[in-house]
């Protein structure tokens, strides 16, 4: 009767199917990281850009005069530039406003990044008159603003000209 040897360790073969399936599981966790920060910078981007519409609605809101004579209907960002530090107007606290509002948008969003306000006013009621005291919370008009940028990475993958996709924010509201 012959003795059966008994192996002992670990055959080379059994290490490498172990070292492959290892890898297989390693290059999937890879594609999950870089799908995850794909979707945490869209996710941050349009963060940024809901922030951007608030604050640029508050602004609005706060200077209804403006708002109603057009002083903030325009394409962003535009260079407007105005210092009421002594003081301004309602036109030049919206140009001023503008200024500030275009530099957060190249500042926060991707360069190319593109934004339009359009205010309608409904009527006699939508404009205010001189007299501060005199103004109402409800003016009855709307203003329409349109924020477009380019995400990186969310096109098709493996395709380098699909790799960027425009997006758009486009909100209408009562200041």
């Amino acid at each position: 009767m012959q003795c059966l040897r008994r192996q002992r360790g670990v055959s080379l073969i059994e290490v490498l199917v172990a070292v492959l399936v290892c890898s297989a599981g390693l290059v999937g966790v890879a594609g999950l990281l870089v799908t995850s920060a794909r979707s945490n910078h869209a996710a941050y981007l349009r963060t940024q850009v809901t922030l951007l519409a608030q604050g640029m609605a508050d602004r609005m809101r706060a200077n209804p005069v403006g708002v109603w004579s057009g002083g903030y209907n325009g394409s962003f960002p535009n260079g407007a530039t105005q210092d009421c530090q002594l003081g301004c107007t309602p036109g030049q606290l919206a140009r001023h406003d503008q200024g500030v509002w275009s530099s957060q948008l190249q500042t926060l969003l991707p360069s190319g990044a593109q934004a339009t306000i359009a205010c309608r006013d409904g009527g006699a009621a939508s404009v205010p008159g001189a007299d501060p005291s005199a103004l109402r919370s409800a003016y009855g008009g709307s203003c329409t603003m349109t924020m477009t940028w380019t995400e990186s990475g969310v096109g098709a993958a493996g395709s380098i000209e699909n790799d960027r996709a425009s997006q758009t924010f486009a909100w209408e509201f009562q200041p």
